[in-house]
């Protein structure tokens, strides 16, 4: 096999991982562990197959001796490495631990065998002035190896501060240790090459300098080792000494020749990421105050480390080798660089100002649209290195020399404009922020407001702060005809905002941020409140009282603030009015399957929960926007038996900060159970060890405001030796407190307990238009749980009568009790409770269901079973 082809078949590794990358962003929504996969589709395949290929052809380069075996050798490697990738992710996604054992083994151990067999070649080569920079592939190979054992660990280990320890040492030695020490000692030689600046020596090929790396290396394990978590972050301080050392040199050749390349400027931008990830990195371990808020802070690191560093040091490399490899001689290779750089100045300006952008405390539809920008511009790459590789084919068979004193075609494109570029991905980018901006315009808080009062032209300037679901002062007092300036700063860890009822919106704050909004001229008294759903329920009100002002009268002449004060928000009439109980649903309508599906098989169920604004009709003609797990309320049901493990995937996809509290496991709220922004994602992982149909929940405050507004659902595990039986449903009983026609709950209206509608499975009423079905003599199971949140339950089937019933984990009558012959009528549940009943319809015939607090039952909590013969 030809040098250029072996080149070809073994680079195809890279585009593929890569491309397999770009498919799982564009359809993460639907895959299990979605953030998990997209970053080790990344790492663990794209850049840790170049690593290995790249790696053995710079030792070759620089110890001028082929390694053992050859390309035979390496072509193993190779292959081992992907076998093994391949296990962990499939492992991982399906919750199979043999099989990523399996796979983390052959990763391991390949990465021992590829620092064996580098180690092997320096020490029969000649003395070379840079050969030393092969020994940070090899420490790279032990790190990985380590790096992979933590990962697998974790893959066993359930939440808590072990896992994280072992979180954060697998990021340490694999982001820090593989990644980073590969990058050292390639871009040592590779950056100067790339600015085509000539070098005697380099501070990363000097003696000692290593050594830096691998103390800090050690450090970080250590302290994850020996639960010293001030000692992983010194460890990583000092391998910043070490980075400081080496990219001092880098800033000094930059400086003396600028990079006119996309290779460079792809080079160089990855270095500045990696200089402020390790800073990062030692920051967030160093302040945290646990290894539980070390590891959740770092976990938002890794995608920045992966597109910042990782990505971009990937495409920057291989717009540079790629002419070399593939050969054809100086006019063709400088053709095919050509087209890798072209548009190379806007791809680098957008995926780095873009990258800035997003961390920035924008909206989370900014955000989405950011990262769209940034994903496209890197996948863009793969059109670029196609058009190379066609180029330098068809320059290859063409193989025409050129002509004394004629351009080649090498020489016929223009250079780059790079006004123009600049000029393009500014565009791009505030094309994509102003498209973000219009999908939450609330976010600019450009209204104003003005008062019937002449003005003193004298401004009061007030500093409010937003902290513990309060406003601090939440009592402002400004002379009338003065106009007001409020300072809005966030101190708390979720988002809030500042409505005023004269149309005054301060837009979305982020936590640790602040705001400035101008009230405008104030002649009355003002009311405000945070418009977050449930925090204004929380207390989150602000009054505006003008010194001066006469009281304003309400319609019956009274003074305002001789009664309750009102702080509910002005708006639409409630969907309330628009209920008809006695109405039937659309012949198009589908009521939610109430059908228990069987408990998947194994013994690891692993799922994605996604937090989504999903507009629904909740009764005939009444529609709410609902906050939903993965669109529908009650969220899916999850089912298992006892023992079995649930591995979620929690993602916030919705416009305000929300969790997830699994009953059905037993473990420290701390981390699993945190609330979340707008765009985060967090693992959840648990043991079912006791059985009973358990409520999951959105535990976020107020968190009556949350489940009424959709966020639950069941998790039923069966108890051991459950008989099958002929039908089994599953029933979740919730209340909706209606807000405004396709708005959100009305969170004043939880308060008084008093719900507009009582459902089953969130639609009133559903399953007498749609009747549950049933034949007469079979066994029919049926689960309830009261996912409340205010309201419990009293099920009873209206003809029926129960000879088992199940609750809270243990049965109050099993096949008619001791004597055979008892039976009971109603499963009696307060809010979150759950259990089932089992009974036979004797003949044919319609047996309504219904909640037996009768008020409930006419509010929506009914429904019929159909028997037939």
């Amino acid at each position: 096999m030809s040098r250029r082809l072996w080149h070809i078949l073994t680079g195809a590794l890279v585009p593929a991982w890569l491309f397999l990358t770009l498919v799982a962003v564009l359809i993460h929504r639907f895959l299990p562990v979605a953030p998990w996969l997209m970053v080790h589709l990344l790492l663990l395949g794209a850049v840790s197959s170049a690593i290995l290929i790249w790696s053995q052809h710079f030792a070759d380069t620089l110890l001028r001796r082929q390694a053992i075996g050859g390309r035979t050798s390496l072509g193993a490697r190779l292959a081992a490495h992907t076998i093994g990738a391949i296990l962990v992710i499939t492992g991982i996604v399906g919750g199979w631990w043999p099989v990523v054992l399996a796979g983390g083994i052959l990763v391991g151990g390949n990465a021992l065998a590829h620092a064996a067999i580098l180690l092997a070649q320096s020490r029969g080569a000649l003395p070379a002035r840079f050969a030393p920079l092969v020994r940070y592939y090899m420490a790279a190979g032990v790190a990985l190896a380590l790096g992979v054992t933590a990962g697998v660990l974790m893959a066993r280990t359930d939440e808590g501060e072990p896992f994280e320890r072992l979180f954060i040492a697998h990021i340490g030695l694999n982001l820090l240790g593989w990644v980073g020490l590969t990058v050292v000692g390639t871009v040592a030689l590779l950056w100067p090459t790339v600015l085509h600046a000539r070098v005697q020596s380099t501070r990363a090929a000097a003696r000692g300098t290593l050594t830096v790396f691998i103390a800090g290396l050690i450090l970080l394990g250590a302290g994850c080792l020996a639960d010293l978590r001030l000692v992983t972050a010194l460890g990583v301080a000092v391998y910043l000494v070490g980075l400081g050392l080496v990219l001092v040199e880098v800033v000094r050749l930059g400086r003396a020749s600028p990079a006119v390349t996309f290779a460079g400027w792809s080079l160089g931008a990855a270095l500045a990421w990696f200089v402020l990830c390790v800073l990062g990195f030692g920051l967030l371990v160093a302040l945290a105050s646990s290894w539980v808020g070390a590891a959740d802070r770092l976990e938002q690191l890794v995608p920045v480390f992966a597109v910042g560093l990782a990505a971009q040091i990937l495409l920057g490399a291989l717009s540079y080798l790629l002419p070399v490899v593939l050969g054809g001689g100086p006019r063709v290779a400088k053709a095919t660089a050509r087209e890798l750089d072209r548009g190379g100045l806007f791809r680098v300006i957008v995926t780095n100002l873009g990258l800035v952008l997003y961390l920035l405390p924008v909206t989370s539809p900014v955000k989405v649209a950011l990262s769209l920008l940034v994903v496209g511009t890197l996948a863009s790459f793969l059109v670029h290195m196609t058009r190379a590789m066609k180029v330098n084919r068809r320059l290859r068979a063409d193989a025409v020399p050129p002509v004394p004193g004629r351009p080649g075609p090498a020489e016929t494109t223009p250079p780059p404009r790079r006004t123009g570029a600049v000029l393009a991905a500014t565009a791009a980018l505030l094309l994509s922020v102003t498209g973000g901006v219009a999908l939450d315009p609330a976010a600019v808080g450009l209204a104003g407001a003005a008062a019937s009062v002449p003005s003193t032209g004298h401004t009061t300037t007030v500093n409010v702060v937003m902290k513990n679901t309060r406003f601090t002062p939440d009592t402002v007092r400004v002379p009338v005809g003065d106009t007001l300036v409020l300072r809005l700063s966030n101190a708390d860890h979720m988002v809030h905002n500042l409505v005023l009822e004269n149309g005054v919106v301060s837009g979305s704050v982020a936590p640790g941020t602040a705001t400035t909004i101008d009230v405008g001229v104030v002649g009355a008294d003002i009311d405000g409140w945070c418009s977050i759903a449930g925090h204004k329920l929380l207390g989150m009100v602000l009054d505006v009282v003008a010194v001066g002002a006469p009281a304003p009268r309400t319609a019956d002449g009274a003074a305002k603030g001789q009664g309750a004060m009102d702080h509910s928000s002005p708006g639409a009439p409630s969907a309330a009015e628009d209920l008809d109980l006695m109405k039937a649903p659309a012949a198009s309508f589908a009521a939610r399957d109430a059908t228990l599906q069987p408990a998947p098989a194994g013994t690891v169920h692993t799922l994605t929960m996604t937090v989504k604004n999903v507009e629904t009709e909740v009764s005939p003609g009444v529609r709410q926007t609902l906050w939903t797990y993965n669109g529908t309320a009650p969220g899916p049901t999850l089912h298992g038996r006892v023992g079995d493990v649930f591995d979620i995937t929690f993602v916030n996809d919705g416009t305000m900060d929300h969790s997830i509290d699994f009953h059905a496991g037993a473990l420290a709220a701390d981390k699993p159970m945190r609330s979340i922004r707008p765009g985060e994602s967090l693992s959840y992982r648990f043991t079912a060890t006791r059985s009973g149909i358990w409520l999951y929940h959105c535990s976020t405050m107020p968190m009556s405001v949350h489940i009424a507004n959709g966020m639950f659902g069941a998790v039923i595990i069966d108890p051991p030796g459950l008989a099958a039986v002929d039908k089994e449903y599953v029933l979740v009983q919730s209340e909706l407190y209606l807000g405004a026609q396709g708005g959100e709950a009305d969170s004043d209206r939880v308060v008084t307990q008093k719900p507009d509608l009582v459902v089953f499975n969130g639609y009133a009423n559903q399953y007498t238009s749609r009747p549950l079905t049933a034949r007469a003599g079979e066994k029919v199971r049926v689960w309830v749980l009261d996912a409340g949140p205010n309201v419990g339950s009293s099920f009873h089937v209206v003809g029926g009568q129960f000879d088992t019933v199940f609750a809270e984990g243990d049965y109050l009558l099993r096949d008619g009790g001791s004597t055979g012959t008892g039976g009971s009528q109603v499963l009696d549940l307060g809010v979150a409770q759950g259990g089932f009943v089992e009974l036979s319809f004797p003949e044919a015939g319609h047996y309504p269901f219904v909640s037996h607090i009768m008020s409930d039952a006419e509010k929506g909590a009914r429904g019929v079973f159909t028997v037939l013969p």
